[in-house]
């Protein structure tokens, strides 16, 4: 079975998500298959305004019952939305053999917590760098390769294809041919309850096979 969550290193549900990404994983451990992707948001999808991020901030903050509040210091307002940098430097990773969570975790932080400007290449490649001890040049030449550039707009062309807008999303699948897609949710609760009843009908397609072999043919 297999488990893709689909990020936007910039988006504050996102960060949110991350304890239940955590806690499913520890839980599904060598039974489940794990991997983040990213779904780039549109620019439109960004705040107009530090005060309106602050706004949104302070609502999913309350929701989650958050003890602090997510710093907007990342916002920059000449970007117009371009703030695909720190989502490419998560994706360059993986060509230095990381595709665990905790680059794309450091980039998180410095935006969401600290307000590091990661819009800015040179920002996001820094921090970026010094989570998984690289030098801050060669992550950068990784992240605007074009191979990086691409991998990212496939990530998230196949984000949308499952006609789905939220992030965190989650696309869960198990080797029967159940699906389950899982878009806006940020607690682990909705995903176990689906991969427990997936895991589980697998077993039974498993048991039945072992006592009657392949289906008899056509």
């Amino acid at each position: 079975m297999k488990v893709t969550y689909f990020i936007e290193i910039l988006s504050s549900w996102c960060h949110w998500a991350e304890p239940a990404w955590a806690e499913v994983k520890h839980r599904y451990a060598g039974r489940v298959d794990f991997a983040w992707r990213v779904a780039l948001m549109n620019p439109t999808d960004f705040p107009a305004s530090r005060e309106q991020c602050d706004w949104f901030y302070r609502r999913s903050g309350t929701v989650t019952r958050s003890p602090h509040m997510l710093n907007s210091g990342w916002f920059d307002a000449s970007r117009k939305g371009d703030y695909t940098a720190p989502n490419l430097v998560a994706e360059a990773g993986r060509d230095f053999g990381v595709d665990d969570d905790r680059l794309r975790l450091a980039l998180s932080h410095a935006a969401l917590r600290e307000g590091r400007q990661l819009g800015d290449m040179a920002q996001a490649a820094e921090v970026g760098a010094a989570a998984i001890g690289v030098k801050a040049a060669d992550l950068r030449a990784r992240a605007e390769s074009a191979e990086v550039r691409t991998r990212v707009d496939a990530s998230t062309r196949l984000f949308h294809a499952h006609q789905i807008t939220q992030r965190p999303a989650w696309v869960l699948e198990n080797g029967i041919g159940d699906k389950v897609v899982i878009s806006g949710l940020w607690v682990a609760g909705p995903l176990c309850a689906a991969i427990d009843a997936m895991l589980a009908d697998a077993a039974a397609y498993a048991a039945h096979r072992a006592h009657f072999g392949a289906p008899p043919p056509a």
